[in-house]
């Protein structure tokens, strides 16, 4: 099958009216130029590898839209599918938490994550595209390390990040902004977010914290994985996260921090989100400062996957590299930060996991394709053996 006259979004370049042809659900061939007989036409539309999105928290609120109303897991999954084809999202890691003390209660308990994992798991030979899973571990929440370990043993768990969200460091440094934060998120008083506070506190004393740490960080290094650290506030917490084998800084929140991850040959990954609108919503640091310093290697949907192609072209305008370089951070730095080898380019022998972009006041994606099949189309990119019969 051959897809012809698209603006085809290289490693390095962007190639006018190439082609592209796709063999058993692989590029076979990319030609600079038009070819008679195409399946697809693409009338001159970008076309961009799949997007591979490191971290999507989007799971957690197809099966609880609202408080108190929670949907099935199996329903939630194929919901977010859907919505993830449609963003251009190829191969995707769904960031469930480990989190009890989190806001969203028991969305983030044991028993529902497990569930999540093993439900996206089952699912995974069903879905339109390829879902993994990408497993949050809050390290004072030592009571889920044992549930954890088991689904690492088990072989449900594809990447694994290490999260404190304990108030006074990280994405909470602020003190006065959390206790606001948490006033304003669960209609609390003042009086009852500083209890939170305090217990939350508390709970980095726990002895049994670098231990399980350790246990954890064992068996994911054990089974090749790759591993991230999340919300680094500074350089010396990105050298302790390096010294662990941490090989991804997640949302950096500091400009130092950054510096130091690219300093290490960490990969730094930050939300697309961020980037389209930019700026950090809890304030920290702007993704397209980052890009524009080069200091940004991966994007990730984070909490809206609809954002990738807005952002890209934001990036694009301000990091070295341009179009190319910012897709990159969507493709080709995501597969290979995960250690995923065999996708993320427009290149012969990559899995043909495409999207095709209309360029324009907003930009818009027309199809989206898994293995060379179509998973995702808005109608507006029609096979052309069809149009003629």
């Amino acid at each position: 099958m051959w897809l012809s006259n698209f603006s085809l979004v290289l490693p390095d370049e962007v190639v006018d009216q190439g082609s592209v042809r796709i063999e058993d659900g692989v590029i076979a061939e990319i030609r600079p130029e038009l070819v008679e007989g195409a399946t697809f036409d693409g009338g001159g539309r970008l076309l961009m590898p799949g997007f591979v999105d490191l971290h999507g928290d989007m799971i957690e609120r197809e099966i609880a839209p609202r408080p108190n109303a929670t949907m099935p897991i199996d329903f939630g999954i194929h919901e977010l599918d859907k919505k993830l084809a449609a963003a251009g999202v190829t191969t995707a890691y769904a960031a469930v938490s480990f989190a009890t003390e989190s806001v969203y209660g028991h969305v983030r308990s044991l028993e529902t994550t497990s569930a999540v994992i093993k439900g996206i798991n089952s699912l995974r030979d069903h879905l339109l595209i390829d879902h993994r899973v990408h497993a949050r571990y809050e390290i004072t929440n030592v009571g889920a390390a044992a549930t954890l370990e088991r689904l690492l043993e088990d072989g449900f768990v594809d990447m694994v990040s290490l999260t404190d969200h304990t108030p006074g460091q990280g994405q909470y440094n602020n003190i006065e902004a959390y206790l606001l934060s948490m006033s304003e998120r669960r209609g609390m008083t003042r009086e009852a977010a500083e209890e939170v506070l305090a217990r939350r506190i508390a709970l980095r004393q726990d002895p049994d914290i670098e231990l399980k740490l350790r246990d954890i960080i064992g068996l994911s290094l054990k089974h090749k994985l790759s591993l991230a650290s999340h919300d680094d506030d500074s350089a010396e917490k990105v050298a302790e996260m390096f010294d662990l084998g941490v090989t991804i800084s997640e949302f950096p929140v500091t400009l130092p921090a950054a510096e130091e991850a690219r300093r290490r040959g960490l990969w730094t990954l930050m939300g697309a989100p961020n980037a389209l609108r930019g700026q950090s919503m809890s304030g920290n640091l702007s993704a397209l400062h980052a890009a524009s310093a080069g200091l940004l290697g991966i994007i990730a949907a984070d909490y809206h996957p609809a954002a990738f192609v807005p952002a890209i072209f934001k990036i694009a305008d301000v990091a070295s590299g341009g179009l190319p370089a910012a897709v990159a951070m969507a493709t080709s730095g995501a597969a290979r930060a995960a250690g995923l080898t065999d996708r993320g380019e427009i290149a012969v022998g990559q899995r043909a996991d495409l999207v095709a972009v209309e360029h324009g006041a907003v930009h818009r994606i027309r199809a989206t394709f898994r293995n060379g099949r179509i998973v995702y189309s808005d109608g507006t990119l029609h096979p052309l053996m069809a149009m003629a019969a």
